[in-house]
């Protein structure tokens, strides 16, 4: 594939991802969507890049609770996602997962539980027992948690096959990084050796 290919099919899912979440909101403000939505618009180029970057690979995703655009990106089914979001027994994960944990063995794509971060220790425990490509998707407050921090250094000394995305959007709720912390993360990544 060119760049330009490569250029108009990212454009064309974060396109998707906006649209649809866009749409997601508006459902949200009519109350057909009932419970809490985290929702992905502002971020859909991430997943849409790396999902491009991804092609042929098939790797484990472990994704974030706004994971909506990351799930669209890399294949799921888009009237799975609706009727997940309208916690049918028709959604992706059987209208029990809800915005927040959004599962999809299709596509493998695992679940979030909830607890900040908790998916990068499980991403890096999946990539190790498998050796499958691993893409573990965290905020910029979950990078500060010590066990996401512990996973990490851990890939790094066996030179798993996992990539690490950390959407910064310098917030954690309200509270600005610069209150909560004095680095980033790509200075803890050299400091780990990972690229």
């Amino acid at each position: 594939m060119n760049h330009r290919e490569f250029r108009i099919n990212v454009f064309h899912k974060a396109s998707l991802c906006r649209n649809f979440e866009n749409k997601v909101y508006e459902m949200l403000e009519q109350k057909i969507i009932k419970f809490p939505t985290y929702l992905s618009a502002g971020q859909e180029y991430i997943p849409a890049t790396i999902s491009e970057l991804c092609v042929g690979k098939k790797p484990l995703i472990f994704g974030q609770h706004r994971g909506h655009s990351t799930y669209l990106s890399f294949g799921g089914d888009m009237i799975e996602l609706i009727d997940e979001l309208l916690g049918r027994k028709t959604g992706c994960a059987n209208g029990m997962g809800g915005s927040a944990s959004i599962h999809s063995k299709k596509i493998d794509m695992f679940g979030h539980d909830g607890l900040m971060g908790s998916q990068i220790p499980i991403a890096v425990g999946a990539c190790y027992t498998s050796g499958r490509p691993t893409i573990g998707i965290m905020g910029d407050a979950s990078a500060e948690e010590d066990y996401v921090l512990g996973a990490m250094g851990w890939a790094s000394t066996k030179n798993l096959p996992i990539l690490f995305i950390v959407e910064d959007n310098n917030l954690s709720i309200l509270t600005e990084k610069r209150v909560r912390r004095n680095w980033e993360m790509d200075d803890v990544a050299r400091a780990f050796n990972m690229e």
